[in-house]
């Protein structure tokens, strides 16, 4: 793979197709740790579906089953989708001054149901943060422990060696502080390496996969479980935080994907053409407009 299109940016892009990898980079070292942002919606969606499964329960459970504390009727679906109609009253600020502390998770919770509804569930997709500050307490409730040890939970099954939420030493540059209450819907850091590790497993797990594939909304896009769905049901998402640009491309049909992490927040067109070109041989399917056009 040639990144001379990203002369100048430290960059590492990875594909994987039925497990075996090609990875290049520019300017760091291919195992170098990114602040992924959104594609942290992509981990926390995937604990959260494989936790209710091992405890017997679906995607359409009532979120007021495991948080009761909550006065809503949302299902643990529509908040994974996107699709609640949740006003967007908390935003970062609000996200930071709940603290650090373990129970910050349902504050920003109990937060985000208290700004009601826009429109009715499930009717449509807007992009919210605040729909996986809830997917944080629905998975700290379901592991019964704290947000962290769900998804350390996850990362330890796929097998992640750099995957966490502390910000770790030799990182590329960019944004550094994150609060709590916002980490599930942004807060990880991690490598290319370890994300095709992530997407490797969910391709294993054809029940998981699934279930986070199904569009569970078609306007104003089609949108699964984390993330989006495009043609020849190909899975994408990208996401930004000052300094970092991420995306990552699945193909369920192909057993293919490929995860790209550049370390400039402006990055994303090149980004999303670089994708649409290794994939495209592949599927046939355009989707760099996709990619781009991904509100994140």
């Amino acid at each position: 793979m040639d990144l001379k299109g990203f002369a100048g940016l430290d960059a590492v892009v990875g594909v994987s197709q039925r497990g075996r990898r090609e990875v290049a980079s520019s300017g760091v070292a291919v195992d170098t740790v990114f602040r992924i942002a959104s594609l942290t919606k992509t981990v926390t969606a995937a604990a959260t579906v494989k936790a209710l499964r091992d405890k017997g329960f679906g995607v359409d459970m009532p979120v007021a089953e495991v948080l009761p504390e909550l006065a809503t009727e949302l299902t643990v679906g529509q908040v994974l989708s996107q699709s609640t109609g949740l006003k967007q009253t908390v935003d970062a600020g609000a996200a930071a001054a709940l603290g650090e502390g373990d129970d910050v998770f349902l504050a920003a919770a109990r937060l985000v149901v208290e700004g009601g509804q826009e429109y009715p569930p499930g009717e449509r997709w807007a992009y919210y943060n605040g729909n996986y500050f809830l997917a944080g307490a629905l998975l700290a409730r379901l592991t019964g422990g704290t947000f962290e040890d769900g998804i350390d939970e996850l990362i330890s099954a796929c097998g992640l060696t750099a995957t966490g939420f502390l910000a770790p030493a030799g990182r590329a540059a960019g944004e550094a502080v994150y609060p709590r209450a916002r980490r599930p819907s942004g807060g990880l850091w991690s490598t290319v390496p370890d994300l095709l590790s992530f997407c490797e497993f969910l391709l294993r797990d054809k029940g998981l996969l699934a279930e986070i594939a199904r569009p569970r909304v078609e306007l104003p896009l089609a949108y699964g479980l984390g993330w989006g769905v495009g043609p020849a049901g190909m899975l994408y998402l990208n996401g930004r935080l000052s300094g970092y640009r991420a995306a990552m491309l699945l193909s369920p049909r192909e057993e293919w994907a490929a995860v790209m992490l550049v370390a400039d927040t402006d990055a994303l067109p090149a980004i999303a053409q670089y994708l649409d070109e290794l994939q495209r041989p592949l599927t046939g399917v355009p989707m760099a407009r996709l990619i781009e056009d991904f509100a994140a």
